[in-house]
């Protein structure tokens, strides 16, 4: 049988078809705007990284009228990523389906119609402050999470310059007024932070002196913190001595000093400090507890501190932080911020997890490359 439409005279079927069309018009919206499928890094409980962490299958998300989606690029595992997934950090992603993740860099895809923000597909963003989540190839957040970076640095920078080189700067800024000429102690010197203090302090004029562990090729490490512009370099067993200060010369003596290790090497950072200095300590990788001596606090009037980067992030200082990336990422690109890091694709993130957990002997930061 024909159908009903061709029956009608041919007026009537072209007036039919118009209110058909009229109507359609009349009752359509714009289509939604959603992100392409996306796979991540995720896990439902806590417990050791290479246990709990899978990748999964996510399907597309709808972006909101001032969403932001944005590509991931580039995203490190950091030690503290793997204190989330471990559920020994302060402050962990809810459970179950948690997507780990903490810093990273990525393209915007696309923007939400009511989107204010100078954000265009193809610009490179971080969320800043950092946030939860990027382990992923596609994110979606509102548009106030994501900061334009310049794309002229090398992603692996843009990816990391939140966390590491970030400490580093708060706490050359913000514990004791450092004019050029001055000193700083640290330990954990070869690690991202230390480097990163070392060319930063050069930048301001201020001089380093570093402290490593005793271990095979740390002459080799001394040479290459001196070439980032370290003054003195010394291992452990070099400051084992009564009359330290002596092996300074005619450097000052430092008023500030950072302490990432712990027991002995924090120790060390206390009798070289002056009298009033102040320790900052920003990490414990020895597990090793900070032991003053009582004339410390008496004699010299020490002051001993802590400083972690998350709690100066959530104390509404969201622009403060992306000027500071902003001047961080400069640096980069003058060549005065570097450090050593390992890029693999998201495919090995088995891998690259395993290097970041050291199965695989001593290894740079690693970089997820998406």
């Amino acid at each position: 049988m024909a159908p009903q439409s061709r029956l009608l005279p041919p007026a009537l079927q072209m007036l039919r078809r118009c209110r058909c069309r009229a109507s359609r018009s009349h009752f359509s919206t714009a289509p939604t705007l959603v992100s392409p499928p996306s796979k991540a890094v995720v896990y439902d409980e806590h417990g050791p990284p290479e246990q709990v962490l899978r990748t999964v299958d996510v399907p597309p998300v709808e972006v909101g009228d001032r969403d932001v989606c944005v590509r991931m690029l580039a995203a490190p595992i950091n030690p503290s990523d793997i204190n989330r997934v471990e559920g020994v950090y302060p402050v962990r992603p809810p459970l179950p389906a948690a997507i780990g993740g903490y810093e990273g860099v990525g393209q915007v895809h696309a923007v939400g119609p009511a989107v204010t923000a100078p954000l265009s597909p193809g610009d490179w963003v971080i969320p800043s402050p950092p946030s939860f989540g990027t382990w992923q190839t596609y994110i979606v957040k509102d548009e106030n999470v994501w900061h334009k970076v310049r794309s002229d640095v090398p992603m692996e920078y843009a990816a990391t310059i939140t966390v590491n080189p970030s400490t580093a700067f708060r706490m050359l800024q913000d514990f004791v007024k450092l004019n050029p000429g001055d000193s700083i102690v640290q330990n954990g010197a070869t690690s991202i932070v230390g480097q990163c203090v070392i060319q930063l302090a050069k930048v301001h004029g201020i001089h380093t002196i570093n402290i490593i562990r005793d271990r095979p090729g740390s002459e080799e490490a001394k040479n290459k913190l001196k070439q980032l512009g370290a003054d003195e370099v010394f291992t452990e067993s070099q400051l084992d001595m009564k009359n330290v200060k002596s092996l300074l010369g005619a450097m000052p003596e430092p008023a500030l000093g950072f302490n990432c290790v712990g027991g002995n090497a924090a120790s060390l950072i206390l009798k070289l400090l002056k009298q009033g200095g102040t320790m900052v300590t920003y990490g414990g990788m020895s597990k090793r507890p900070v032991t003053v001596p009582t004339s410390y606090f008496i004699f010299k009037d020490l002051s001993l501190r802590g400083f972690w980067l998350q709690k100066w992030l959530n104390s509404d200082k969201t622009e403060d932080c992306r000027r500071m990336i902003d001047y961080l990422l400069g640096l980069v690109h003058e060549g005065k911020l570097k450090y050593e890091m390992e890029s693999i694709s998201f495919g090995e993130f088995s891998l690259a997890l395993e290097k970041a957990l050291g199965k695989h002997g001593s290894h740079p930061k690693q970089v997820i490359r998406f």
